[in-house]
């Protein structure tokens, strides 16, 4: 049995910002999880970010990207766009410069005790997977679950029904590319990622790769972030901001940063996709079939027919809270308000369970679609601190 005042559940940039605010702030707390999991497990080697250094990881604005190459002797021209390798690099050395030691533990199962207003937090052994493994606990008067993407890969069930099984995945999944040697893909999908897996799969040896996706190819163009770090660092002072705002006034914040994000991909992967790569725009897969010799064929709306060994889905994550087999496994479920699939969040990350707090991609229905990315873990960091202090001061 261990007791803290705070337990944060996940150590990817969220759980490790919000560690090194609340050190700071001497809360005492502590971190489960395997650092920066879901970026070791479930993105390739070889992947760019499009983030650049200042989309670092520190509220308090010390061990920056900056700072972190200027203990290596380098610039910010040095090393962007920046590989996942450096950004790794990066946050392995934030973690022992904020002396974040996270325990080797996962939480098989979260409940809360309305009777003495603590969470009971049931662990498990990184190493053991297995049912019935572990089964120490962690008591705990606040938590914070601070989840990474790979419960929420989306996968329509439309497009699934029309594909064979076993012959797909997405891209939360396929990350390693050692059978891409002579093989043919077929990527479902056109945006950032899609045409990313394409140019690794091509520098990996596949001899041929289609993409089909129901919209206009992206532009190659530098990606303009720039105004989202103001509105961003704005919503400590007023967290309120984007649930306030009209439909229209949410809608044209999102299509800013849809029209950065996704109507855009990075220029440098641009001279990666050479001829082994077919486009196939304003189309979709409208059946797939797995002939004799277990060649796939699928065909799309506008009469084609692609042949290819394995289908990619780059569909995306889609929040369902009641994915989080942590929650699913205890009692919170029940009393959690959601909607649409998210959880209704206050202005400091606070769920309708008291002490029970939300961040990281389940947060962006309340705090904006910037919550999905890693130039927010800072201000989410600073809100879910500051209501732990102040209900104890």
């Amino acid at each position: 049995m261990r007791e803290t005042n705070l337990l944060i559940i996940g150590a990817g940039p969220f759980g490790l910002a919000l560690a090194a605010q609340v050190a700071h702030a001497g809360i005492n707390h502590l971190v489960v999880g395997k650092p920066m999991e879901f970026w070791r497990g479930n993105m390739p080697q070889g992947m760019f970010l499009r983030s650049a250094c200042d989309w670092h990881l520190d509220p308090l604005n010390i061990h920056t990207i900056e700072a972190f190459l200027r203990s290596k002797g380098k610039s910010r021209h040095d090393v962007e766009p920046l590989s996942l390798d450096f950004y790794l690099s990066y946050a392995e050395w934030f973690q022992q410069e904020k002396k974040i030691r996270p325990l080797p533990l996962y939480i098989r199962q979260l409940d809360y005790d309305a009777a003495t207003q603590e969470f009971i937090a049931v662990t498990e052994q990184w190493q053991e997977q297995t049912a019935g493994a572990g089964g120490d606990t962690i008591r705990a008067k606040n938590v914070v679950l601070a989840p990474g993407f790979k419960h929420f890969a989306h996968v329509p069930e439309d497009l699934k029904s029309r594909l064979p099984l076993g012959r797909f995945q997405h891209t939360a999944e396929f990350v390693d590319f050692t059978t891409a040697p002579k093989s043919r893909y077929l990527i479902i999908g056109g945006r950032q990622s899609a045409f990313e897996w394409a140019a690794l799969l091509i520098e990996s040896g596949a001899s041929a790769v289609h993409l089909s996706h129901r919209h206009p190819s992206p532009a190659f163009a530098e990606s303009d972030w720039s105004w989202v770090n103001a509105l961003v660092e704005g919503i400590v002072d007023n967290p309120n901001w984007f649930r306030r705002l009209s439909d229209d006034e949410k809608n044209a914040n999102i299509q800013r940063l849809w029209a950065e994000g996704r109507l855009k991909v990075e220029p440098w992967l641009e001279p990666r996709l050479n001829e082994r790569v077919k486009f196939w725009p304003q189309t979709e897969v409208i059946s797939c079939l797995q002939n004799d010799t277990g060649e796939l064929v699928a065909e799309l709306s506008n009469g084609e027919t692609v042949e290819c060994d394995q289908i990619v889905l780059a569909t995306g994550y889609k929040v369902d809270i009641s994915k989080l087999p942590v929650l699913a496994a205890g009692n919170i479920l029940k009393q959690l308000e959601t909607r649409n699939g998210f959880p209704v969040l206050d202005d400091h990350f606070e769920t309708s369970v008291p002490r029970f707090f939300i961040t990281s991609l389940p947060a962006t229905q309340d705090f904006g679609p910037f919550f999905a990315f890693t130039i927010a873990v800072r201000a989410s960091a600073q809100l879910i601190c500051d209501r732990i202090v102040n209900r104890e001061s």
